[in-house]
């Protein structure tokens, strides 16, 4: 079992900050107690393709896009970006409550045709009720993932190139049908902590994901998924989604993970805080649990560092440390049996050149990664930091990400 290696396409802005996107107390609706900050990039389609020509070009298999209110839209932005790579994969995050599932096994061959097979998908269920009303979705927290596996279901099944009916509680098909499956089918991508998402996982697909919880919890999380997988006579693999801050010293990482704490006031921590608990998502009041709103020991592991989810939605946790140390804390998640690392850094482009220079060799001198193609040709920025890109985009909690 080799390492895959993917990066995040930041489609609601990015910057050199956590709250890069500015920080509100309800989600972005109205714009009071905002923190301005410096140095936000908008995300235009020039921006995100420097991060996705920069992932391709070191060595990255695919980029995650997020879904919601405050991001662009993911299937039009990463079809367009196909169009200037040349194998970089994209891993769409969508949610099924909002779209036909006819429909997105449609969309989802289209897709493969236009990349030629270079399509991935995240199916994010939704752990904010304020956020799925926005969508026109009034179902509650396990409803949702009991939709999310009739969707599924019918996904497969009108990929399988003839007529499909299906009954159930939320989808009523009658010979649904994708007239060209795509091909290669893509793989499905899913993350849920509730004991309504285990099921869904067991039953449907190919990759469970999880936030970086520490080592302990995450073989937990394992073992539960893995174990519900084999009463149903499936396999899934698994994933997990990091930020990373890898320097050549360890002193250097954590220095600038300092940095980023400290452009952290307390009022918009608490904020932040205070939008983010009020989540249904499982897996997040996990992240929420894991530092408690506090800035204290916020290490939580060796290298794994809890300080992103203080503000952040989703994904909170970042591996810290120099490129040996970051490359032994993958390394010791991989020995648990996780084969996907989804990661991502602030900025997103100058931190794509910081792993996939530092990090990624490590991890191949090791022989963890597959002997694929190698990182394209080319020369990076001086030191590896391309210069920064102006824009900003309001932006605090969304899914997949």
């Amino acid at each position: 079992m080799s390492v895959h290696l993917h990066w995040f396409l930041p489609t609601g802005g990015d910057g050199r900050t956590l709250v890069d996107r500015h920080a509100y107390t309800d989600g972005g609706i109205r714009r009071d107690r905002i923190t301005p900050v410096s140095g936000v990039r908008a995300p235009d389609i020039e921006y995100l393709a420097q991060i996705a020509k920069a992932a391709e070009q070191l060595g990255f298999e695919a980029v995650l896009t997020p879904t919601g209110t405050w991001c662009e839209d993911a299937w039009l932005t990463t079809v367009a970006l196909t169009q200037v790579t040349e194998r970089l994969k994209f891993l769409v995050a969508f949610r099924p409550g909002v779209i036909s599932p006819v429909l997105a096994a449609q969309m989802a061959a289209t897709y493969q045709r236009i990349s030629r097979g270079r399509l991935l998908l995240n199916v994010v269920t939704g752990g904010d009720s304020t956020e799925q009303r926005r969508f026109g979705d009034h179902l509650d927290h396990d409803r949702r993932y009991a939709r999310t596996d009739e969707f599924l279901q019918v996904v497969r099944g009108v990929w399988g190139g003839k007529p499909f009916d299906f009954q159930g509680e939320h989808y009523q098909v009658e010979g649904g049908l994708t007239a060209l499956p795509p091909d290669p089918l893509p793989q499905i991508f899913f993350g849920g902590s509730s004991a309504a998402a285990g099921p869904v996982a067991a039953r449907n697909v190919d990759v469970y994901l999880t936030w970086g919880e520490p080592p302990e919890e995450v073989k937990q999380k394992i073992d539960w998924i893995r174990g519900l997988a084999e009463k149903e006579g499936r396999t899934v693999r698994f994933g997990i989604r990091l930020h990373t801050i890898s320097r050549h010293s360890s002193k250097e990482a954590w220095a600038t993970a300092d940095r980023l704490l400290d452009d952290l006031d307390p009022a918009t921590v608490a904020a932040a805080q205070q939008a983010l608990g009020k989540s249904e998502s499982v897996g997040q009041q996990r992240m929420l649990a894991l530092h408690g709103g506090s800035r204290d020991k916020l290490e939580i592991s060796p290298n794994l560092w809890a300080g992103v989810g203080l503000v952040r939605g989703g994904a909170g946790t970042a591996l810290v440390g120099s490129h040996a140390e970051v490359a032994d804390r993958i390394e010791e998640y991989h020995s648990l049996g996780i084969e996907h690392f989804v990661l991502s850094g602030y900025p997103h482009l100058e931190e794509a050149y910081w792993f996939g220079e530092g990090v990624r060799p490590e991890l191949a001198a090791r022989g963890l990664l597959d002997a694929g193609p190698a990182p394209l040709d080319g020369v990076p920025a001086a030191n590896g930091r391309p210069a920064s890109a102006p824009g900003g985009a309001p932006l605090l909690i969304a899914g997949g990400r």
